[in-house]
């Protein structure tokens, strides 16, 4: 059973869930999502259940009252600082999607913290609203169509046969959806825009693992291929791309892909 806490700074507050009793500290963080990832905290830690043993695991949110504006950056600054409060080091780090830029952001920042890097479905730059699918979920979130944006942004992340087997449940979860959550997942998707750190990779010193899909409607294959170019010379650096059939969500759909995380980490 996942542990839920918060912690306290002089200037925010944020919540993250840790499970598993291992000595190795592994450290997740998830993408961008409507809803928060604490809602879904005991499912997540069942999920990564193969890590339990060996690796203590912290799931981190992002802060709980966002400025109007919310960098990748200051989510990376903020994450650091929690992890630091909390007196965490030698980091065994997984970051998925936004939650990918978040990590490589840290990495670049705080390199002290990062022990292992592995990056999944994400982008090192994003250069034009045509670089990752946000635009259409903006526009539905802010109309206030919930179970449209729901939709819409279940359909981009996972297989289509997925989607259509839980179609009717997925709208179901859009109702539910907050006027608050709206309003945070707005602030959190605007962050994504014009994010840009490709030129900076080289001084992520840890060894790094890319994992992208040659399907991944919302980054795109080539944001995993233009990062591979800018690492392929990095001494530590690893590349995995799925073929078509797991989506962006690769990371839940590929039955193999925390077995490829871990084998990473043992390297």
């Amino acid at each position: 059973m996942a542990i839920i806490e918060t912690v306290k700074t002089d200037t925010f507050e944020m919540r993250y869930f840790r499970f598993g009793t291992g000595d190795k500290i592994f450290v997740i963080l998830p993408g961008l999502s409507i809803q928060s990832v604490m809602n879904s905290a005991d499912e997540i830690a069942k999920n990564y259940a193969c890590f339990a043993e060996e690796y203590t695991t912290y799931v981190f949110d992002r802060r709980t009252t966002l400025p109007e504006v919310y960098t990748i950056q200051d989510m990376a600054e903020d994450t650091a600082e929690v992890i630091r409060i909390l007196g965490l080091k030698d980091l065994y780090v997984f970051g998925a999607s936004q939650g990918g830029m978040i990590a490589m952001t840290m990495t670049i920042k705080h390199p002290e913290l990062v022990k292992k890097l592995v990056l999944g479905s994400t982008a090192a730059k994003v250069k034009t609203d045509k670089d990752i699918a946000v635009d259409p979920w903006l526009s539905l979130a802010e109309a206030g169509d919930r179970v449209g944006l729901y939709l819409n942004f279940c359909q981009s992340i996972y297989p289509a046969e997925m989607y259509e087997q839980y179609k009717d449940m997925l709208k179901n979860i859009g109702e539910s959806i907050t006027d608050a959550e709206l309003a945070k997942f707005i602030i959190m998707a605007n962050a994504a825009k014009d994010f840009d750190v490709l030129d900076q990779l080289d001084q992520i010193t840890c060894p790094v693992f890319v994992i992208g899909a040659e399907d991944d409607q919302v980054v795109g294959p080539e944001a995993t291929a233009q990062m591979a170019e800018k690492l392929k010379d990095h001494e530590n650096f690893r590349l995995y791309v799925y073929p078509a059939g797991y989506g962006h969500a690769a990371f839940d759909t590929a039955p193999d892909y925390k077995d490829r995380m871990m084998d990473f980490f043992r390297e």
